[in-house]
């Protein structure tokens, strides 16, 4: 998708769900330089700080704060705002602390996708709607090659096991309703994402600009584990090709897979790596380094990769980013951060320079 694509959106009305985290901050600053009318429903930021909070989005959307487990206030925000295009990104999308609460995950991923599809079946305004899933929700046996659409669905922990279900009641929803309907119905299950202004815990590019700030070793926990990570861009840029897509053709609506070419399937231990030599090229604090701390955590898998063929096929696709330049760019986004630049003029710069 380029900006010549993203013309599509002016004017439409959108509505994000999760829009104050940070993939939903970034969607929601993409919508709205693209002149969309863009509805966020969605708890307080997930974070302190939160990117929500500096991206410039303060008046230029109607923030709605509500619980997507809440089926009553999402349907006043559905009849106040009349969608047209709905991305449904609310979520615990944390595996460590979906172990620590499981019940508020499973409410959380499983009847919000419950919710968020009743509201798309009451409200005929809407034209094309896409939950995103994750690239977890497959059954792991941990191969070397890609996992396809058509694979089994089984998350192991109650993180990737919820968002399973997420993809089985959408796919339920599909048969039940939608396909009877004038509404065309995606899932997107994409990798490990990173970028600037992810401020989580637990995730390891967070983990790497909170130490490379304080001048602290970075302390990874798994360095061998194998993810296909992608700059945040990327996926994003698939939800609205796909939306786009679907909204003008139903054809369109299927479940596609969003991730990194395979060499962008990279150990931990050299994710860490790349930020510290990135790091140390652009900062005042420099001579950044890591330590190797296994915690005995819970499980986790060792190693996850997609393929992403159909998305290749139906559209063309291709990710614009390597693995090298997506850290470059969280890095030049963190150093902005730490030295009180702008980073919402950092965020767009990535934008422009990513779309064009």
């Amino acid at each position: 998708m380029n900006f010549e694509d993203l013309s599509f959106y002016k004017g439409k009305k959108v509505l994000v769900t999760g829009h104050t985290g940070f993939k939903g901050s970034w969607l929601c600053r993409i919508l709205v330089n693209a002149g969309a009318d863009v509805t966020g429903y969605s708890l307080e930021p997930p974070t302190n700080p939160a990117l929500f909070n500096m991206c410039g989005l303060e008046g230029r959307i109607n923030s709605v704060i509500g619980d997507i487990r809440d089926l009553k206030h999402l349907k006043e925000t559905f009849e106040m705002s009349k969608p047209q295009i709905v991305f449904h990104l609310a979520a615990q999308p944390i595996v460590r602390d979906s172990y620590k609460d499981p019940v508020y995950t499973y409410e959380t991923n499983v009847m919000g996708t419950v919710n968020i599809c009743e509201c798309v079946r009451t409200f005929t305004c809407v034209k094309s709607f896409l939950n995103v899933t994750t690239d977890k929700v497959y059954e792991n046996k941990e191969w070397e090659w890609g996992y396809r659409e058509n694979e089994p669905l089984d998350g192991y922990d109650p993180y990737s096991n919820s968002k399973s279900c997420s993809e089985l009641v959408t796919h339920s929803y599909k048969n039940a309703f939608f396909n009877d309907m004038d509404v065309a119905v995606s899932t997107a299950r994409a990798g490990n994402v990173i970028g600037g202004g992810d401020f989580a815990n637990d995730r390891i590019v967070p983990d790497c600009a909170r130490a490379a700030s304080k001048k602290e070793p970075i302390v990874v926990r798994n360095p061998h584990s194998t993810r296909p990570y992608q700059h945040v861009l990327e996926p994003l840029a698939a939800y609205l090709m796909i939306a786009k897509a679907q909204y003008e053709d139903k054809k369109y609506q299927d479940y596609y897979n969003v991730g990194p070419d395979e060499s962008d399937c990279v150990t931990t231990g050299r994710l860490v790596d790349t930020f510290c030599s990135a790091w140390n090229e652009v900062s005042d604090k420099k001579g950044i380094s890591w330590i190797n701390k296994y915690d005995g955590g819970p499980h986790e898998a060792n190693f996850l990769k997609l393929d992403c063929s159909k998305l290749k096929m139906v559209f063309g696709w291709k990710p614009r980013w390597s693995f090298d330049e997506a850290i470059k760019k969280s890095v030049e986004w963190y150093n902005a951060y730490d030295e009180n630049a702008d980073v919402t003029a950092c965020m767009d710069r990535q934008i422009e320079e990513f779309f064009s």
